[in-house]
């Protein structure tokens, strides 16, 4: 227990997905392959409370999302989530809204990196969390359906108003969200939600070594860099330039630094401390 997490454990057991860390690599799987893995109330509150966990996991340097079997995650469950909801008065459907909203924000404020492993379907809720990983390596059945106006709802569900234009422009983002229509990956991957397309088979091997790359690189100036690209979406010009600025000076000073300019004049690769 570090003394930035006080008299709170970490929690050992999530009981609505999968999770393990093997060396640096956290995984989360998504682990009801029958039904396309559905997210429910539960999984949302634990992805919540999880990703405020995991920068408290000592050697714990990436993310990975992922799901079983033939799709990642087809969004909300039908029957858990919306049946319930129809019964719900204004306070708890706000509550639950909320909490969908918190997952995203929790994943775009996680220092760590966070990498999605898709494969089939990424519909609804599902979509919207690949959307906020900072990669996404897709499989060639991959697909993509930002279906919320198809149940009636708003396409601007948690956050995918913001992140989706900033990501695929405005016009694909708008027929996207509008018409809620799947996209395939090779669609995706000319649009820019997609930053690595393999074949099916090829998966396990991209996202293992996207994944080792990472974490052996230099990991505070990973999450510096992420913090800045969400933090400076709403900044003008000045102010980010004034944020980035303080940034480097700060990272001027750490070990990471020092060392490239030593392994530089000695001619050998850097070995990243992240710090």
């Amino acid at each position: 227990m570090t003394r930035f997490r006080a008299s709170v454990p970490l929690t050992t057991t999530w009981q609505h997905f999968d999770f393990r860390i093997e060396g640096p690599v956290a995984t989360v799987t998504f682990n009801r392959p029958e039904k396309l893995n559905p997210l429910t109330f539960e999984s949302y509150a634990d992805l919540r409370d999880l990703l405020s966990e995991l920068p408290h996991h000592d050697g714990v340097k990436v993310l990975v999302i992922q799901g079983e079997g033939r799709g990642f995650c087809g969004g909300g469950d039908v029957n858990e989530i919306i049946g319930e909801l129809l019964e719900m008065d204004a306070d708890q459907l706000m509550r639950f809204t909320k909490m969908t909203g918190d997952v995203i924000r929790a994943m775009r404020e996680c220092p760590i990196p966070i990498i999605t492993r898709i494969q089939g379907i990424a519909a609804g809720a599902g979509a919207v969390l690949a959307l906020a990983s900072d990669f996404r390596v897709v499989g060639a059945s991959g697909r993509f359906a930002f279906l919320f106006t198809k149940v009636g709802l708003s396409g601007g569900d948690m956050g995918a108003a913001y992140l989706l234009p900033r990501v695929v422009g405005l016009g694909h983002a708008t027929k996207m969200l509008m018409l809620g229509d799947t996209i395939d990956a090779a669609t995706a991957d000319r649009y820019g939600l997609v930053s690595e397309l393999v074949a099916d088979d090829g998966l396990d091997a991209a996202v293992a070594a996207l994944a080792e790359r990472l974490a052996a690189g230099p990991t505070l100036a990973f999450a510096q860099t992420k913090s800045l690209l969400t933090r400076e979406l709403d900044m003008p010009l000045s102010a980010a330039v004034e944020l980035d600025a303080m940034t480097q000076a700060l990272l001027m000073t750490t070990d990471d630094h020092a060392e490239f300019h030593a392994a530089f004049n000695e001619g050998r690769p850097p070995a990243w401390k992240g710090r």
